[in-house]
């Protein structure tokens, strides 16, 4: 399967001054404020998110994401090669997209996704 973009999503404890950091410091370009989590592009397909801490109460403090139209595909492969999936695939309308959670081997988090909310642009 391949992936449309790759985002990286990282825990913030002040998300006002993170988002000055990646804008004025950085020069990053905001794609997407989604309240409690910005993306920004790095590269036409490369996007940095930055939430605010709570976002990640359930989950690892770094999320990596990739993303995709065909979720349900990514996860009926995952599990065909017998790896589970941990959360979803599922709908998420704080959000507005789709998508599922699952590990590597080394316990890192990882996310396939498919954003609903019609701002989004992978640059696809």
């Amino acid at each position: 399967m391949r992936s449309d973009a790759f985002i990286s999503f990282l825990p913030s404890s002040d998300l006002v001054r993170s988002a000055d950091f990646y804008e004025r410091v950085l020069g990053l370009s905001l794609t997407l404020d989604q309240g409690t989590c910005r993306i920004y592009r790095v590269t036409d397909t490369a996007f940095l998110g930055v939430c605010q801490r709570e976002t990640f109460t359930d989950v690892q403090p770094v999320i990596t994401t990739l993303v995709a139209d065909d979720v349900d595909g990514w996860c009926e492969e995952i599990v065909a090669a017998d790896w589970p999936i941990d959360v979803g695939p599922e709908h998420s309308q704080n959000y507005q997209l789709y998508h599922a959670f699952f590990k590597d081997p080394d316990g890192n988090l990882l996310e396939i996704q498919r954003f609903d909310d019609p701002q989004w642009s992978s640059g696809s």
